[in-house]
């Protein structure tokens, strides 16, 4: 299973999917560089007015709730309804859904409208979603990770989704397969926005790969790989980011295909 994962990256390289991100403020602009980096194309389209169209033509449709305004939801609702209707991957990043309670209604608002194809977000998001007492800090998950395998397969068969819980080990599902990730370095807590970019490099997986779930982990897989590879160059956080950003651009097949750990199980 291995290798079909390590070949997503080139598909996503091959197709060049269209990449509609609805995101938080803080972290638009990694978003939108790292999904030209890893050989999508990005489009920030958040305007309630545009937001069904662009949809539409896209490949995949990212939403963020970490700084949800009214327009944003509008727009992000839209959004959802449009993948739906034109079978457009949709994958929703739960950002603060632990700490607001809005964040939660305006996610069960889009997955009623629309569909979910990815749920992606940090250890606590992910439990406190699927109903199971977690650890968050605001944005932050403090979670010890206890249960989270049986959480994030919880979450996916209610939504009917694939689920991708990042942590200290990253646990992707989509109810029945599980897989177990182990690459990644801590150096990505203290760079903001790394939790949103895997969530964007997850919409363009999804929008390549057919098996969403293999798309899921290889994405993850990804970014744990570029941060490992990030940090053997750069061991302070600013040198880091932009370490990433090259780490990204540079891997592919060979390189996820050697240096991928994971641990698959159903």
């Amino acid at each position: 299973m291995c290798n079909e994962v390590s070949k997503v990256i080139t598909e996503i390289r091959a197709k060049v999917p269209l990449v509609q991100a609805i995101t938080n403020y803080v972290t638009i602009n990694d978003c939108a560089n790292i999904l030209l980096s890893f050989g999508a194309s990005p489009a920030m389209v958040e305007a309630y007015d545009e937001s069904y169209d662009f949809a539409q033509i896209s490949n995949g449709v990212y939403i963020n709730t970490g700084t949800l305004t009214k327009e944003q939801e509008a727009a992000a609702v839209m959004a959802a309804i449009s993948a739906k209707e034109n079978n457009v991957s949709l994958v929703v990043d739960p950002v603060g859904c632990g700490a607001i309670k809005r964040k939660v209604e305006v996610i069960e608002k889009i997955a009623l409208l629309g569909k979910i194809d990815v749920i992606k977000g940090n250890g606590g998001e992910i439990k406190f979603l699927a109903g199971v007492n977690a650890e968050v800090r605001g944005v932050d998950s403090v979670d010890d990770g206890n249960g989270l395998v049986e959480a994030a397969k919880a979450l996916a068969k209610k939504f009917k989704c694939i689920v991708a819980a990042t942590g200290e080990k990253d646990v992707v599902t989509d109810g029945k397969r599980v897989a177990i990730i182990y690459n990644g370095v801590e150096m990505l807590t203290k760079v903001t926005g790394a939790g949103c970019m895997v969530g964007a490099l997850c919409a363009a997986a999804v929008g390549a790969y057919d098996d969403k779930f293999i798309a899921t982990v290889a994405a993850v897989t990804a970014m744990g790989i570029a941060g490992e590879k990030a940090y053997e160059e750069a061991k302070l956080p600013g040198s880091f980011r932009v370490k990433l950003m090259d780490s990204i651009y540079l891997i592919d097949e060979k390189e996820i295909s050697e240096k991928a750990r994971i641990e698959f199980s159903s």
